[in-house]
């Protein structure tokens, strides 16, 4: 990688087909034409690349890079800076299709392959076709970078596409580990009693147990769907378990086991019933503040247009009312408001102050 100026980057995961996921190839092409597989699972050590990973003088392009920088970030330790996100670029320039697949067919004339999209990437040996799809995905990525920057640089954008790619790059790593409260993510279980908040509770202890064991996603096990059936409506007999959907042969050959489970949380007395966390607070707006979302958003809505791009690009609607509530009567204060950008400030900042001021 010494001497590259910009360097093409991806990575394949098995989280589709084991519980603990874990990068599974490395895939680099450099502007000098060569294109490279890293193993992971045969190499012990990949801290010969961090060098060049940190290395803000050497370009990281990268297609939707959130997942593998935070990936990498966990498992190798890596730092990264001078990042591009071709995704965010697409998006900056308003493309109907943001997909690498897609741009590298619009921007490039070329067909990329989906075949090998959900293989298992921690089995070996690694097939032809999949070697090849793998290459393919870091292949194009510096010609389609450098298309995507002419087109931003004639239109102004280059730079907020480099903002928004250094964000990416200081993201935090995943982070690995067992949440005993993830019940509390399941959609619905705030309409749950406080005892059927318990079967659910104890029926996901049980699926993530399960999944350690085997191996095996848990969501592959026992879907949501049906954890939050069971919790509602409690089977209590094996043939009511078998008439409930989402669940895997793994764990309909465990029936047993998870009737155990449901009589282990409907025995629990009152004091060991779940007390869920309270949910996030509204935000709550005066009517000024009504007010002055409304003209961000009527602002929004005419320099999107004018752009051609998405609203979200010009102004996310949490962060328009995140604005509005702050109310910054001056552009310098507008640096002072979480998550504006700089680039937005530079490009928005006197019509940001006089959409927020539109209306007394």
């Amino acid at each position: 990688m010494a001497g590259s100026a910009a360097l093409a980057l991806d990575t394949e995961s098995d989280s589709l087909h084991h519980h603990v996921e874990k990068v599974c190839l490395v895939q680099l092409a450099t502007d000098r034409g060569d294109a490279h597989l890293v193993d992971p699972l045969a190499l012990a050590d990949l801290s010969p690349l961090a060098p060049v990973m940190a290395d803000p003088r050497v370009v990281k392009v990268l297609h939707g890079a959130d997942y593998d920088v935070t990936t990498l970030k966990r498992d190798f330790g890596f730092r990264f800076a001078g990042l591009f996100d071709t995704m965010i670029a697409a998006r900056f320039l308003g493309r109907p299709q943001i997909g690498l697949q897609a741009l590298a067919q619009t921007d490039l004339g070329v067909a990329l392959s989906k075949d090998s999209q959900r293989d298992d990437w921690s089995r070996r040996p690694l097939t032809p076709t999949q070697e090849a799809y793998a290459l393919a995905d870091v292949a194009h990525l510096l010609r389609l970078r450098s298309r995507l920057s002419d087109e931003l640089r004639q239109l102004g954008r280059l730079a907020w596409v480099e903002e928004e790619s250094g964000v990416v790059a200081a993201l935090e790593a995943a982070r690995r580990g067992r949440d005993p409260e993830a019940y509390q993510k399941v959609k619905g279980v705030r309409r749950l009693s406080r005892r059927q908040q318990a079967v659910l509770r104890e029926l996901h202890a049980w699926r993530e147990d399960l999944a350690e064991a085997s191996d095996v996603p848990a969501f592959k096990l026992l879907s949501s769907e049906a954890l939050l059936e069971m919790a509602a409506r409690p089977p209590r007999a094996a043939a009511d378990v078998a008439r409930v959907r989402g669940l895997s042969p793994r764990v309909r050959a465990r029936a047993d086991e998870l009737l155990g489970a449901i009589e282990k949380a409907l025995a629990r007395p009152e004091s060991e019933l779940p007390r869920m966390d309270p949910p996030p607070p509204r935000p709550s707006f005066s009517e000024s503040d009504r007010r002055r979302i409304e003209s961000l958003r009527a602002w929004r809505g005419v320099e999107a247009a004018r752009l051609g791009v998405d609203v979200s690009v010009v102004l996310p609607q949490r962060l328009l009312e995140r604005l509005a509530q702050a109310a910054p009567r001056d552009v310098p204060s507008l640096r002072e408001v979480e998550g504006l950008r700089r680039w937005r400030v530079e490009a928005f900042g006197d019509d940001l102050v006089t959409a927020l001021f539109a209306h007394p």
